[in-house]
């Protein structure tokens, strides 16, 4: 079987149970940190052409974070391509176990087992909070309806304020984010890469939370540990 993934966590979901499979990976692959396979471009701007000349049995990709004109073009050149859609962690759950039997995992590996025991077993949160989620300034974006992220969020307790806009990523002008006055404005490490000193001098007076964006929107082993990793960054914003 031979794999090429033109999305990350996937890409470390089959790194780890099937390693063998992997002929291919976008650049924006990251983990395994040792993942030594060819490289053929990034999610929206994928090498099509030598895509096809890795000659794979799979392409695996993701509706949100790669073009549908990249994967008529794979499907043009013969090529087949599993498409996940993951809009919260129950989903994420499902479409990892099919991504992974398609790529010829027989038996369920033991880290999702444990990663949909973990969210199982949550408790309920303590408290709940409200937040802003930016992905993105300039332009400002962040958070909006129908997002995987903003379950997860929701599950540990922060609503995110724009979770019923009617777009996923609305644009909104950080004086309107400031003037929300949410509980938390979260602010994760990638798409864009927020830091101390980059984004939390933009809401002055308001807790931010610096958190890991591979664990805040990847569907992958990373879910095993985001409940924790995720819930305490968001307890530290608030001492």
């Amino acid at each position: 079987m031979r794999v090429v993934s033109l999305v990350p966590s996937l890409t470390e979901a089959v790194a780890v149970s099937a390693p063998v499979a992997l002929a291919g990976v976008t650049d924006w692959c990251t983990h395994p940190p040792d993942l030594a396979v060819a490289r053929v471009g990034g999610t929206k701007n994928p090498d099509v052409e030598r895509i096809v000349a890795l000659a794979p049995d799979l392409v695996i990709a993701n509706e949100e974070e790669n073009r549908a004109s990249d994967l008529a073009e794979l499907r043009a050149a013969g090529v087949e391509v599993l498409v996940t859609e993951v809009r919260d962690v129950p989903q994420a759950f499902a479409e990892l176990a099919r991504v992974l039997a398609a790529c010829g995992v027989r038996a369920r590996p033991r880290w999702l087992d444990e990663a949909e025991r973990t969210w199982a077993a949550l408790p309920p949160p303590e408290r709940r909070t409200t937040a802003v989620v930016p992905v993105w300034r300039r332009p400002w974006m962040v958070l909006g309806r129908d997002t995987f992220a903003g379950d997860v969020l929701s599950r540990l307790g922060a609503d995110h304020l724009y979770a019923a806009h009617p777009d996923r990523y609305p644009r909104v002008p950080v004086e309107e984010l400031r003037a929300a006055a949410p509980d938390v404005v979260v602010l994760p490490d990638e798409p864009y890469r927020f830091t101390a000193d980059d984004g939390p001098e933009a809401f002055p007076g308001l807790a931010c939370a610096l958190v890991s964006g591979r664990h805040l929107t990847w569907y992958g082993p990373s879910l095993a540990e985001a409940p924790t990793v995720l819930g305490g960054a968001l307890r530290a914003a608030h001492r």
